[in-house]
């Protein structure tokens, strides 16, 4: 048994092809709006955001739609008043990857639930053969000595059993098909705990990033995926600040300034 601690690596998020932008931008009268942004500090993400928000008004600058006489040429300002005003089809467009590692099965079968604006790919037990039980347990079970006592002997007997059937089913033999491993490895599958730590790659749009993280940080939610969602939503917060500017962080809840976006 090896004991883990669950973590997020952010693997991807937007990045703009400026050029192909300023395409767009030339033509309809946008080159003013382009000009302030490029160069501005802004993450790409929210610049794509506030791109497709103003698009749909086109309010790149006053006059070229005569319903606007005045647009917020602050970006921050602008994105804010889109989370207010709950116009959470425009943060759709902007889409960030993660890998989490050493997250448990009873986790990614509650994250799977959050499919909308989302795509997943976890490690498949069917194929890769266990030789261990990475297990996470939380703080306060590591400070019980006879629970940690009773569930590492568990997971050892768990371990061991996982081994002998390996080779009573003589898949390291030379000449063994891959066939008759994937068989065998999905059968023994089937004594790995809930608990087991796996891996998935997550891919959510920021529309769907919010609502998960209000969802997975309530004080009802299940330990773990609090703990994971917390981290997203600290990444978050460096990846895409006005974005996520409404939110207030209470005992790990994150409490958002409008309830939906």
């Amino acid at each position: 048994m090896r004991q883990v601690e669950p973590s997020v690596e952010l693997l991807a998020k937007p990045n703009i092809d400026w050029e192909a932008m300023r395409t767009y931008l030339d033509e309809v009268g946008g080159t003013s709006w382009a000009d302030r942004v490029e160069d501005a500090e802004s993450p790409d993400a929210e610049d794509l955001l506030e791109f497709s928000g103003r698009m749909c008004y086109r309010s790149w600058e006053p006059g070229l739609n005569p319903n606007v006489s005045r647009v917020r040429t602050d970006s921050a300002q602008y994105l804010g008043n889109v989370v207010k005003s709950q116009h959470g089809s425009v943060l759709e467009h902007a889409n960030f990857t993660f890998v989490l590692h050493n997250v448990s099965r009873v986790l990614t079968h509650e994250l799977i639930r959050h499919r909308a604006g989302s795509a997943f790919s976890q490690e498949s037990l069917r194929y890769v053969r266990l030789t261990d039980i990475p297990f996470w347990f939380p703080e306060w079970a590591r400070e019980d000595p006879e629970l940690m006592e009773r569930s590492l002997k568990v997971l050892d007997t768990l371990e061991e059993h996982q081994q002998w059937m390996a080779e009573h089913f003589e898949l390291d033999e030379e000449g063994t098909k891959f066939s008759h491993k994937k068989h065998m490895t999905s059968f023994m599958r089937r004594f790995a705990p809930e608990g087991l730590a796996t891996g998935i790659v997550y891919t959510a749009n920021l529309r769907s990033l919010r609502h998960v993280i209000e969802m997975r940080t309530a004080k009802g939610a299940e330990e773990e995926i609090r703990l994971i969602f917390n981290k997203i939503g600290e990444v978050m917060r460096e990846e895409a600040p006005a974005v996520f500017a409404d939110y207030e962080v209470v005992d790990g809840e994150w409490i958002p300034g409008t309830r939906k976006a």
